[in-house]
């Protein structure tokens, strides 16, 4: 009997084009579970097989703005933005300079600005694909509503609330008309409008829209979805901010219960979840609390974007905050110093959030009685603010006012006045005449006047402090 030799197959060879869709999809997948090593050498790959389709060709385009996208998440900004300049240069030599695709691109690389602290370079991009959109799908398309919510969240970076919020509820009437009442991004403008209107500290506009944003998602995505998490999670920052710490606890350990099941413990999300609710229990002064929920979250954004990603900064940062609040000055130094460094080194030396480090270390100096150290440090602040934000932001009201009280301190009163006017007149202007922060203001001058012997006109800056006061108390 003759026993037939067994043949050795090889397997078909994956086209190029499979090959290519295989590493972007697994790519994606591992981006997505936050696996961003693996994420990176996948989609470093399809970049690779996509060169071989040609220089021109938009498969490279989209590899290119995905490994942008990926290097944005983990802080590398440097590497992502020739990236998307290349990404953008090829859509419009494939599509020409009017098409949707250039317009994605455009917004992509002013996402990438915006988060570098570059308002001016991200500004015009995003008018320019909006623009794009506009003209060739219409104005009432739902990528026109993107468009309009990515220049609104420029505009409230910028404190330009009042740009910001005709652009967002413009997105928001788009998508639903577009969208019907109830699809999940019409959820998303009704948190982004909620936002806003936290930010400005108009509570009884933000809590229906987050109350509403929050149904959309757990009736469309179910209760235990991401999204869900996130709109969960808003909402309890707003009532932490207003001192309802009852209600936000439970809200913030359902986000945190929701990431840990979806994500896994240790991804980014989990983290800011982890985070959020440090900074409750320290609103509370629960330090015992918030001490190890702060390392946790610490720990997670360490292993996952590396040790100079500026969410390590801002947990530093916070925690440095939670042991100067204990007195615990020489742990909190050290702190404050390692943000300030990665920020400056991710983010450039004159961001914004630059100017957040410099001044939270300069207080820590002054509340050690340390002014030499305070001062350079506090007008260093106020000057990146002023650059950055321009002159009439908030921040550039809390820098004045910082500065103000360091002289104040020192009783060098003809110095702390005028910028305690200034700091004044900027929070009435951009936050309203009945915003906490005017009563603190109003507060910090009244009794430097009354440290003068203007005890009349102290008496009647403390009292509408007060009334201030009073008021957002039976908000």
């Amino acid at each position: 009997m003759i026993v037939p030799l067994l043949a050795l197959c090889a397997a078909p060879a994956l086209s190029q084009e499979t090959l290519w869709q295989t590493y972007m999809k697994d790519g994606s997948k591992a981006y997505a579970a936050a696996r961003y090593a693996e994420a990176e050498k996948l989609v470093k790959l399809a970049v690779s097989e996509a060169e071989d389709f040609g220089p021109t060709d938009p498969r490279l385009a989209t590899s290119l703005n995905t490994l942008a996208v990926l290097y944005r998440a983990q802080g590398k900004y440097a590497q992502a933005e020739p990236l998307l300049k290349r990404a953008l240069a090829i859509k419009e030599k494939a599509f020409g300079r009017e098409q949707p695709e250039v317009a994605s691109s455009l917004n992509n690389l002013a996402a990438l600005y915006r988060a570098r602290g570059k308002y001016a370079q991200a500004e015009p991009l995003y008018k320019r694909s909006l623009a794009i959109r506009e003209k060739a799908l219409g104005p009432e398309h739902p990528d026109v509503a993107q468009s309009l919510n990515n220049l609104a969240l420029l505009y409230v970076t910028q404190g330009k609330f009042a740009q910001a919020e005709p652009l967002y509820k413009r997105s928001l009437a788009i998508r639903e008309k577009a969208l019907g009442p109830e699809h999940p991004d019409v959820a998303n403008s009704l948190g982004n409008l909620a936002e806003l209107y936290r930010a400005q500290d108009k509570y009884d506009q933000a809590e229906p829209l987050y109350k509403r944003s929050l149904a959309i998602f757990e009736k469309t995505l179910g209760p235990e979805h991401p999204n869900v998490a996130t709109s969960l999670n808003n909402l309890a920052e707003l009532y932490r901010a207003h001192g309802e710490y009852d209600q936000a606890e439970p809200l913030l350990k359902r986000s945190l219960a929701i990431w840990e099941k979806a994500l896994g413990p240790e991804h980014p999300s989990v983290a800011t979840s982890v985070h959020n609710l440090a900074a409750l229990y320290n609103s509370q002064g629960k330090y015992d609390q918030t001490e190890p929920l702060y390392k946790r979250s610490l720990a997670i954004w360490e292993k996952a974007l590396g040790a100079e990603h500026p969410r390590v900064a801002t947990s530093l940062n916070n925690l440095a905050f939670l042991y100067n609040a204990q007195g615990k000055y020489d742990q909190a130094e050290p702190l404050f110093k390692r943000s300030l460094a990665i920020r400056e080194k991710a983010l450039g030396p004159e961001h914004a959030d630059v100017a957040n480090s410099l001044n939270n270390l300069a207080g820590l100096f002054h509340t050690q009685g340390k002014y030499d150290q305070a001062e350079p440090l506090y007008k260093r602040a106020l000057m990146i603010f002023e650059k950055a934000l321009g002159p009439e932001h908030p921040a550039v009201a809390t820098s004045l006012n910082n500065l103000a009280r360091l002289y104040d301190s020192q009783g060098k009163y003809d110095r702390a006045e005028p910028l305690y006017k200034r700091s004044l007149a900027i929070f009435e202007k951009a936050l309203g005449p009945e915003h906490p922060n005017v009563a603190t203001s109003l507060e910090s001058y009244g009794a430097l006047l009354k440290a003068t012997g203007r005890a009349d006109e102290a008496e009647a800056m403390l009292k509408r402090a007060a009334a201030i006061r009073k008021k957002n108390e039976k908000k």
